[in-house]
């Protein structure tokens, strides 16, 4: 767990009359906060609408709103506590502000601590949740994986992966789930060749990334608690095998080179457990939601899937108008070092800011016409779909990459793809996609 939380895994064993006492408490806690959020939404809070049914399955509208109310009275303060920047200008800026970072000033946790679990940081996402020097310091340990070299090579993985995927897709014949058949087990076949893990379970690794890709939008239940804590236990003693074997036997794998830190100094074994666990839960959400939001926007605007049809070349387009229009992680936070002034507001030391990244992207005094879904835009402004400053993400490039190989041989061997069924949203604040998106060629 990230320094300044608690575990939540409990400090020892318990007995079924303790476990009960915790379920209910933590429970109560949950529902208190749930309840309060739920009274600032229905009070007209836009920011506590973004966390909440049924605004968060459609959270557009309520970003034109804080965009307006920027330019009107600058940043939004909103009664959870946090304020809001919503326009292109003023997230770019509060991204690459080095007096806000995404823990307190004095770099204890972000949420302070408390008793009990961490109700909104449960699990320990390394990089995700680390301000310079130790993010800067693990940065550098993972940067080697995604150079252009190794880079080439999970272009070779993605390619046959896609296609042996798409053939048995296709070749079953009728209707079929995108997101389990292709948008899922893509990226965890990439990750797993980053990491090099052997024999990958890929149902295992998608629940292991959907339950910690779950933590980013905080503990939901003790149900939920359980789950974050299988889900770490698995990964944390699949890469601690890793991690030994390679300690013995390195390779080029991000595990051998994050093993060699952990003898020479650089990192504990515990940074590099987070670590991997980064990689996974980054590389299979951003991937599995991009493909997921390309397909279902184009099946919204047919007009474009049929250019792409007509030329796959388009794919790489449909990649970088997809993380603007509809981008897999919606927001982020920051909290400031200082007392900072954010577009003309001024901000006291450790204050929140929520960071709308998907709104910047649709902010027209930067992007012309942004509800429109378009493979032929002018991109006058790069989008924020990556964050940006030193948190850039550092898996852009293999997102990107996975994302263009999937649209385009979705492109060429299933040309007749359209809707066979509802979509099954993800109902989350933070990642954005669905969950299951029935299609047939």
């Amino acid at each position: 767990m990230t320094a300044g939380t608690d575990s939540v895994v409990g400090p020892g064993p318990r007995t079924a009359t303790g476990r009960l006492v915790e379920d209910t408490v933590l429970g109560l806690r949950i529902g208190a906060m749930r309840a309060g959020g739920m009274a600032l939404a229905l009070r007209g809070d836009r920011v506590a609408r973004l966390l909440h049914r049924p605004w968060r399955l459609d959270p557009y509208p309520v970003y034109a709103e804080l965009r307006a109310a920027q330019l009107a009275g600058g940043p939004v303060r909103s009664r959870t506590g946090l304020t809001a920047v919503a326009t292109h200008a003023s997230v770019e800026a509060v991204l690459r502000d080095r007096q806000l970072g995404v823990r307190l000033s004095d770099g204890a946790s972000r949420l302070g601590d408390g008793d009990g679990p961490s109700l909104m940081e449960p699990v320990d996402l390394s990089l995700l949740t680390l301000d310079p020097p130790d993010h800067t310091r693990l940065r550098r340990l993972a940067q080697p994986a995604f150079a252009p070299r190794r880079l080439a090579h999970y272009r070779e993985v993605a390619e046959r992966v896609t296609a042996e995927l798409l053939d048995g897709a296709l070749a079953r014949g009728g209707p079929f789930d995108l997101v389990a058949e292709l948008a899922s087990p893509l990226p965890i076949k990439v990750i797993s060749a980053l990491l090099d893990v052997p024999d990958v379970d890929a149902g295992r690794f998608a629940r292991w990334g959907l339950a910690l890709g779950s933590s980013l939008d905080g503990v939901r239940s003790p149900a939920h608690v359980r789950e974050l804590t299988r889900a770490t236990a698995g990964m944390r003693a699949l890469f601690g095998e890793l991690l030994e074997q390679r300690r013995v036997h390195p390779g080029e794998d991000v595990i051998s080179t994050l093993a060699a830190a952990v003898d020479g100094g650089t990192a504990t074994a515990d940074e590099v457990l987070a670590m991997a666990q980064l990689l996974l839960v980054a590389g299979f959400e951003t991937t599995t939601n991009l493909i997921g939001n390309a397909v279902q926007a184009m099946h919204r605007a047919p007009d474009e899937w049929s250019a792409l049809v007509a030329d796959p070349g388009l794919a790489a387009a449909a990649v970088e108008e997809t993380l603007r229009y509809d981008p897999p992680v919606q927001l982020t936070a920051r909290f400031a070092h200082s007392d900072v002034e954010v577009d003309g507001r001024p901000l006291r030391r450790d204050s929140g800011v929520l960071v709308l990244l998907a709104s910047a992207n649709r902010d027209p005094a930067v992007h012309p016409d942004p509800d429109r879904f378009d493979l032929h835009r002018e991109q006058a402004a790069a989008h924020l779909a990556f964050s940006g400053g030193v948190h850039y993400c550092l898996g852009a490039p293999l997102a990107r990459l996975e994302g263009e190989v999937a649209l385009r041989l979705l492109a060429e061997r299933a040309p007749r793809l359209r809707p066979a069924g509802a979509p099954v949203p993800r109902v989350a604040t933070v990642l954005r996609g669905p969950l299951h998106l029935p299609v047939t060629a």
